[in-house]
């Protein structure tokens, strides 16, 4: 359960403070003891879990072959023209997808929003 903070309009979120339960605002930081504001009982959790397809891709070297190259970048790092790349939606659906590359000469890897 969340509320709203009396005096700034912050989001209040469970904590556990010297084994009391309180409600502590995320923006200013004031606390309100939970049993006080009605809350009963409440379940901090931090753990943050990712689907499958949620995952980075990571290719190693083997894959390279298969990849396309692309003479159009320049590479941060060393300078060279000449790249690897590909495409992944990271971000919503409704933008463009983010470009990676992959120099063929240092094997530095960068990304690219479009």
């Amino acid at each position: 359960m969340s509320r709203l903070c009396p005096k700034c309009g912050g989001l209040m979120r469970p904590q556990r403070i010297d084994g009391k339960p309180y409600l502590v605002c995320t923006r200013c930081g004031y606390r309100l003891e939970a049993e006080a504001s009605g809350v009963r009982e409440f379940k901090v959790s931090t753990r943050i879990e990712h689907r499958p397809d949620e995952k980075t891709l990571v290719l190693k070297s083997e894959n390279e072959a298969n990849l396309p190259v692309t003479r159009e970048v320049t590479c941060p790092k060393c300078g060279w023209h000449e790249a690897y790349y590909w495409m992944l939606q990271t971000r919503a659906a409704d933008e463009p997808p983010t470009r990676f590359f992959k120099c063929t000469r240092c094997g530095h890897t960068w990304r690219e929003y479009a």
